[in-house]
């Protein structure tokens, strides 16, 4: 029967690999070494291999023949499909959202991209830290749309992005400065109240663009 203490030690090691997996620290292909972990975390290789077991369901680690396991490589399909998805239900999540953000709000959206200049800028770039900026960002430029399903979707893209850790700036560094001075574009665009279908395609634009850059990386032939 497995104890309070075992259970434990296994969200223990469950959180520990998680994190490394999500900030990019273990990256696609490393190979989990259960002993190692287990000495690292100061426990026994039985929670770290339920951990493992764990992560495996959810598709975040991979065991391979004669390897063992392994963090997943994203699948490119499925990246593709929730980024093109969430490209368009966020443009319009943000045009119905634009004339209803207050000039209060859109200057804090334009801090956090400032923030997210400097992190662009600096000389050891955090993907993880640039990331949780952008979300911050773009939950202000949605936060008034009045459909509760797109806004829904919004929320389940973000989700299905982050089951799959993606960092899509971690693979692609150079995209972040980019990223910063369309995020200007947008903050322009509402402040001058700019019709909805521009706004829209800014916005989805602005998505897919990340998107086509990761999957150039990756070596997607069709980005």
């Amino acid at each position: 029967m497995t104890t309070a203490v075992e259970t434990s030690k296994t969200r223990l090691a469950h959180q520990h690999l998680r994190q490394r997996i999500a900030d990019g620290t273990y990256s696609p292909g490393f190979r989990l070494v259960l002993s190692q972990i287990a000495n690292d975390l100061g426990v026994s290789v039985v929670p770290v291999r339920e951990a493992i077991r764990m992560l495996e369901a959810e598709g975040l680690v991979t065991y391979v023949h004669n390897v063992g396991a392994q963090v997943s490589f994203p699948d490119p399909h499925l990246y593709r499909n929730t980024m093109e998805t969430l490209g368009l239900v966020e443009g319009y999540a943000t045009a119905l959202s634009a004339p209803k953000i207050t000039p209060e709000e859109l200057e804090r959206a334009a801090a956090i991209n400032e923030e997210m200049r400097k992190l662009a800028a600096a000389a050891s770039f955090d993907p993880t830290a640039f990331t949780d900026a952008n979300h911050r960002f773009h939950d202000i430029l949605h936060a008034h749309c009045d459909n509760d399903h797109i806004s829904d979707l919004v929320r389940r893209g973000w989700g299905r992005l982050e089951a799959m850790r993606e960092s899509s700036f971690g693979l692609v560094p150079n995209r972040a400065a980019e990223s910063v001075a369309e995020h200007d574009q947008l903050v322009d665009l509402i402040r001058d109240g700019a019709p909805a279908a521009e706004i829209e395609r800014a916005a989805r634009e602005h998505r897919l663009r990340t998107m086509r850059a990761v999957l150039e990386q990756q070596g997607d032939a069709n980005a």
